[in-house]
């Protein structure tokens, strides 16, 4: 194959492991790094009120648009109602029914939410409001005063801040005086200014929301202003004027309408309450991607059951350790026996840790060495002299554990899980060696292995990179891409350089 192929061969795998790759990072919030966990806050509204004799029906008006927040879950909880979600000119509304209820009652509505301020939700453009019906001497006072606040602003934004600047003037004019002169609270001073908005052509509406700040038993509603510049709805803060929503601010319903409309009932109260949890960033993406009907989450590894995650989060830094093995054969030029000895002999140090991998493979490779050069005087052929290896390498393994127990060092037990057959291919391997090329070669190979799976253990250990490969396994595209691009070099290996160091001075 010509190498303009491999290298389309590799850009293409590369594009569909980096596209994937984003997709889960940016779209699903599949986290980066291992043991990441995300801020959850819960709200829960409790509705209380005492039944009457008829039916009973509850509406509540629940968050239908939350800027900087996606909703995790959310659900009802209530004895014996029905339940069902309807849509009305402030948003969603949660609906319960119920035929006959005696006594006091109690619904709840329970919403999970967590930050994130890439989600996208789009909120249609409203129309220019109508001009309000304005008794005297209240429409004289609105139009004197809009047109003076239009003299000095320039904008939507602009003028929204001039006005409420003008409405929490601590010395008001005369026609702000009159106009706030039945606004008894926060809500009602709102109503007041989008009635003036509304007079300006302006579209805008009230907001009532939250700020998450830790756990609040008994959460008030904070009530904001929002108004729409022709692109966007802003956000402005009724006291100051100024152009930005609150840290964590969670807005639950949009509007003038009331919270809360029983049918049947009587006493109404609502309770808000805010609690802080913290939750695993991949079960959050897990959820977010089930939600929002993502195919790729019917592929994620996290759906296998936990005893075969163990298997594979194991198995996928193989790669990783091959990739190691092509740089260190192709590129640096280190000889080693075998093409994945090293990258299987690397599996066994992260039973051991690489000291004692290294002191135990050694030492079992220079014993079962010796007593193959006494097997070979027996001139038995080849697969009962690999077998003879085999059992050998297993009694040393054996011999090793029971001394190192003896000697109260825990960790010569897991020589155990050496994969013996690599070793014993090792040893009749370095003899070969030794027997045909002398025993320089034979020791440089075993040195190269060693080295080779030295620095693929090093490589596999990483913490941040196993997550990494487990959660987005399409990296592993990436990883096949280079080791085709390595598979097509044939230039100078580095120790080669120094090789003929010689050459390419004369």
């Amino acid at each position: 194959m010509k190498q303009k192929y491999v290298y389309a061969l590799a850009i293409l795998l590369t594009v569909i492991g980096v596209s994937v790759f984003t997709y889960k990072w940016r779209v699903l919030g599949f986290p980066l790094t291992d043991n990441q966990d995300t801020t959850v806050w819960t709200l829960e509204s409790a509705i209380k009120f005492d039944s009457g004799p008829g039916s009973i029906k509850v509406n509540l008006l629940i968050p239908t648009l939350t800027p900087g927040f996606r909703v995790l879950n959310e659900n009802p909880v209530s004895r014996g109602y029905g339940f069902s979600l309807n849509y009305g000119s402030s948003g969603r509304e949660a609906q319960w029914a119920v035929r006959r209820a005696d006594g006091p009652q109690t619904i709840y509505y329970r919403i999970s939410v967590y930050e994130d301020a890439s989600a996208e939700q789009e909120d249609t453009t409203p129309p220019f409001p109508p001009s309000p019906v304005i008794n005297e001497p209240f429409k004289t006072a609105v139009e004197v005063l809009v047109g003076d606040v239009r003299e000095h602003s320039a904008d939507t934004g602009s003028f929204t801040t001039e006005l409420l600047r003008r409405m929490n003037d601590p010395s008001p004019d005369p026609n702000v005086e009159l106009l706030l002169s039945s606004a008894g609270n926060r809500a009602d001073f709102v109503d007041t200014v989008t009635m003036m908005l509304a007079e300006a052509r302006i579209p805008a509406r009230m907001v009532h929301g939250f700020p998450l700040t830790g756990q609040q038993r008994h959460a008030e509603p904070v009530v904001w202003l929002e108004v729409h510049d022709g692109d966007q709805w802003l956000y402005f803060n009724p006291s100051t004027g100024e152009e930005n929503l609150p840290d964590r601010f969670f807005v639950w319903w949009r509007g003038n309408e009331p919270l809360i409309n029983v049918e049947g009932g009587s006493g109404v109260e609502v309770d808000f309450a805010v609690q802080e949890n913290h939750v695993d960033a991949v079960a959050i993406a897990e959820t977010y991607a089930a939600k929002s009907n993502a195919r790729l989450i019917d592929f994620s590894l996290y759906s296998l059951p936990i005893s075969t995650q163990a298997v594979y989060s194991v198995l996928l830094m193989i790669p990783i350790g091959a990739l190691i093995m092509v740089v260190m054969r192709n590129l640096v030029g280190i000889d080693a026996f075998g093409t994945f000895m090293p990258v299987l002999i690397a599996l066994a140090f992260r039973e051991t840790q690489l000291f004692w991998g290294i002191v135990l493979f050694t030492l079992l490779v220079a014993l079962g060495l010796s007593i193959r050069f006494m097997l070979e005087r027996l001139r038995l052929l080849l697969v009962p002299r690999l077998s003879a290896v085999l059992i050998v390498v297993v009694l040393l393994m054996l011999l090793i554990s029971l001394i190192s127990h003896k000697l109260g060092l825990e960790t010569g037990l897991s020589v155990a899980l050496f994969p013996m057959v690599i070793i014993a291919m090792t040893i009749e391997r370095m003899s070969v060696v030794w027997e045909e090329r002398g025993p320089s070669d034979a020791i440089r190979g075993a040195f190269g292995s060693l080295v080779v799976a030295m620095f693929a253990y090093i490589g596999m250990g990483i913490g941040w990179l196993e997550h990494l490969i487990f959660t987005f396994p399409e990296l592993l595209l990436l990883i096949l891409a280079l080791v085709l691009l390595a598979g097509r070099y044939t230039g100078y290996r580095l120790l080669e350089l120094t090789r003929f160091k010689a050459l390419a001075g004369n």
